[in-house]
């Protein structure tokens, strides 16, 4: 492969020229102590670190931020670390997902408008992955990711605990009388040991398998938890060869193709992951030019066996996840179904990185002989009450409500919810189907975490611990339970799902991959024409510009003047 000469580095239109701008910026970089010969004729490399004290989960992200200048000085380059907004999914309000496009402008943007040649993403919590994966693929310059890693179990007297899935279940036993308040302190302070992510199979480590999976990251970087000494290796070793992909000039979209997001697909269905891989890898999809709908991603699914035994839809977490064998194991497992010919960023293929890696604990990474399911681990559903789509998580719902017919219970919004739902007098019963409408893209606003509702309180107390749950909103991929979710056109903008009234009867068949309301078309077009548009949510700011331009849940959430492939200029210097 042919290298890159000093002079047609991206950084030499800045640095290289004899003219009063670049003895401006040489000057300037000399400011900050360094000499010529720290950045001269040398890659430069933008750490976009997603550190921040309002993101518990990046806690650690300072110190590998070093361990990466340490690998890029090695190599001979020179790193620039630059800030960008992280979205900490436990903090941020209303919805990281308001936010997930603000990090993929500025990651594009400040890669665009600096002396960068090659970029290190420094991140994992939930948003943080693909937003800069979105704004690299964008921007198209050599890049790596280094995702943040998964915390350590929790644990509380004799049982593990993990991070989400645990909170749910065990807030549902406090609200059904079951546990006191000693015991849910208890709780508060074994369930989050250490720095790093949700260590069950939620959307951070769902991403990051996916970042891997792509290509984007060096081999068994995704799954290796965030305080254990190889993660500060794979810092390091990153930070080397982000260096060589900017001589090699191997980019984003050489990488993140067609067969490589296929690969994806299959990977975070083997896992179990998320349902918010969806909206996230269509999003990505786009920016790389690549092709990915809903319809490629629940046949992909159908032909993937679910062989992760982590949870929420397994028994074990993350770190378990590592011992076992890690992803590079789960591939194996899934060799004849992978694309194993993709280039990935250490110059390698696939095929190539998986080599030889094995399976330690078959209990946690099953042979395919021997899945926890037959398909993976998300549907795709359509209907007159989805008819752009919705999805659901089989592997995370109690096996009776697969196929479901109950009649609806209507919470016209959150507050809507959180005022009645634990109504003793709330007309409700094990076989409703609760229903929450405005919590999508636009009418949450942002597509906030709301589709795991909770159980009516009373129900709880029956012994009820799962139901049919109907939203246009998603769910934590910690999250489990009957949760439909994503329903696409969304309420808000006057889809079917703002149509349905108390007491209509909806039929749920994840089998055959069907969500429909039991009303005739004539009922539905009476009550669409009496459907009145709500107001705008937000009258200005950056909350304005995301109500105007972002798409709905089947098409990613990107912002429709952000996606495709147009070629924007390089900022003149002058």
């Amino acid at each position: 492969m042919a290298k890159k000469k000093p002079e047609e580095l991206r950084s030499h239109r800045w640095y290289g020229a004899e003219d009063m701008r670049s003895f401006g910026h040489r000057s300037r970089t000399k400011q900050q102590g360094y000499a010529a010969q720290d950045y001269a004729g040398k890659p430069v490399i933008g750490i976009i670190n997603l550190w921040s004290e309002a993101n518990p989960c990046h806690t650690h992200l300072r110190t590998r931020a070093e361990e990466v200048k340490r690998g890029i000085w090695q190599a001979g380059g020179f790193p620039m670390e630059m800030p960008a907004l992280s979205p900490g999914e436990t903090i941020m309000k209303p919805t990281t997902m308001l936010y997930r496009n603000f990090l993929a402008m500025e990651t594009e943007e400040l890669l665009r408008a600096n002396p960068i040649d090659g970029a290190v993403l420094l991140g994992g919590c939930d948003k943080s992955i693909p937003g800069m994966l979105m704004g690299a693929a964008s921007m198209n310059l050599p890049a790596i990711v280094v995702p943040a890693g998964p915390m350590l179990r929790g644990y509380w007297q004799d049982k593990t605990l993990g991070s989400g899935s645990d909170v749910w279940k065990y807030w549902a036993e406090k609200r059904a009388g079951n546990i006191s308040d000693k015991e849910w302190g208890e709780i508060e302070d074994g369930i989050a040991r250490s720095f790093g992510t949700c260590m069950t199979m939620g959307t951070a480590s769902t991403m990051a398998a996916i970042a891997e999976s792509l290509g984007m990251t060096l081999p068994g970087a995704s799954s290796i938890p965030a305080p254990d000494s190889n993660h500060s290796r794979m810092a390091s070793l990153s930070g080397r060869r982000i260096v060589e992909m900017v001589w090699e000039d191997l980019k984003p979209t050489d990488l993140m193709t067609t067969r490589a997001f296929e690969n994806a697909v299959r990977v975070a269905m083997s896992m179990g992951g998320s349902t918010n891989s969806i909206v996230h890898l269509i999003a990505m999809a786009g920016r790389a030019g690549a092709e990915l709908d809903l319809d490629k991603f629940d046949a992909l699914s159908r032909a993937t066996p679910f062989l992760c035994n982590v949870r929420p839809s397994g028994k074990y977490l993350m770190e378990d996840f590592y011992y076992a064998g890690g992803i590079r194991a789960l591939m194996v497992q899934l060799r004849d179904l992978l694309h194993l010919d993709c280039r990935t960023a250490n110059g390698k293929t696939l095929g190539d990185n998986i080599e030889g890696a094995k399976v330690y604990q078959e209990d946690v990474i099953l042979p395919r002989n021997k899945p926890l399911a037959p398909e993976g681990g998300v549907a795709v559903l359509r209907g007159n009450l989805c008819p752009n789509g919705a999805v659901i998580k089989p592997p995370a719902v109690e096996p009776h409500l697969l196929k479901h017919s109950g009649p609806a219970v209507v919470f016209k919004d959150y507050n809507d919810m959180n005022a009645r739902l634990d109504d003793p007098n709330l007309n409700v019963t094990k076989d409703s189907v609760l229903v929450l409408q405005n919590a999508g893209p636009l009418g949450g606003p942002g597509f906030p975490e709301w589709g795991q509702l909770p159980i009516p309180q009373k129900l709880l107390k029956q012994g009820v611990r799962d139901m049919v749950r109907i939203s246009d909103g998603r769910m934590s991929g910690t999250s489990y339970g009957a949760c439909v979710l994503h329903v696409a056109p969304e309420s808000f903008v006057g889809g079917p799902l703002a149509l349905v009234q108390e007491g209509d009867i909806i039929e749920l068949d994840v089998a055959a991959r069907k969500l429909n309301l039991k009303v005739s078309d004539a009922e539905l077009a009476r009550r669409k024409a009496a459907w009145k548009k709500p107001a705008p949510k937000y009258p200005r700011g950056f909350g304005l510009l995301h109500s105007l331009h972002v798409t709905q849940a089947d098409k990613g959430c990107d912002y429709d003047f952000l996606e495709g492939r147009a070629p924007i200029p390089e900022p003149e210097i002058h």
